[in-house]
């Protein structure tokens, strides 16, 4: 059962500061869009991938994505992630029932053995995925005051790519969708539907691109002067 990717690479990104979509930043000598399209053409459970980028941005992102040989398709993203989501979906092969990951472009680092890990627990259990455990104290704070210390052996941060049996996730989109959910993940959706969510090791090295300093730090793991 052959996976589908969909790259989610839509976003503006204001709090970089900088005068393009952070997609298309570079690190390493090449912009954060190819780095995870690189690692699911690498993975071997993925057969399609596909890539959803600023509607601008789509004419540059087939271009610069040339050497991928499993690109599906190049398309238009929405106004939030979740419409850049539902577009990826649409573009799934005609009768398509395998798992489906969505994966952050703003996550350069992931690395294939975290892809397969994923897709292995969604196989099995039908929606999964990667979480690191939480090592600071985490407090409720509700109109500037502690109101509970939470417990963080029970914390996970959530990570992408997330993999989903592709009927589970439209099921789950077609309901949020129809309740008018905003949605921080995709898993977010599928716990909706009450469907249980496994959660695998995540890696420190699989971390979001946000700020220039989030930059710096993964340009400085590549160089091995830092340590994820």
């Amino acid at each position: 059962m052959d996976a589908l990717a969909i790259l989610v690479a839509a976003g503006r990104g204001e709090r970089m500061g900088a005068d393009r979509p952070k997609a298309f930043l570079d690190l390493g000598g090449q912009p954060l869009l190819l780095w995870g399209a690189l690692a699911f053409e690498r993975a071997p459970s993925v057969r399609d991938l596909v890539v959803v980028v600023p509607g601008d941005e789509v004419e540059t992102a087939r271009g610069l994505l040339r050497p991928i040989r499993k690109l599906r398709a190049v398309v238009p993203g929405g106004e939030r992630r979740q419409d850049s989501v539902l577009e990826g979906l649409k573009r799934a092969p005609d009768g398509f029932d395998g798992i489906v990951l969505v994966h952050d472009a703003a996550r350069p680092l992931v690395d294939v053995a975290l892809i397969e890990e994923v897709v292995r627990a969604a196989r099995e259990a039908g929606a999964a995925i990667p979480a690191l455990g939480v090592v600071d104290t985490v407090k409720r704070v509700r109109d500037g005051r502690v109101v509970e210390t939470l417990d963080r052996g029970e914390l996970g941060a959530a990570q992408t790519p997330q993999a989903f049996r592709f009927a589970v996730l439209v099921q789950a989109y077609e309901l949020a969708f129809r309740e008018r959910i905003t949605l921080t993940d995709d898993a977010m959706a599928v716990e909706r539907l009450g469907t249980p969510v496994r959660a695998v090791a995540g890696s420190a090295r699989n971390r979001k691109i946000t700020t220039p300093d989030d930059l710096a730090w993964a340009e400085g793991v590549l160089q091995g002067t830092l340590r994820a």
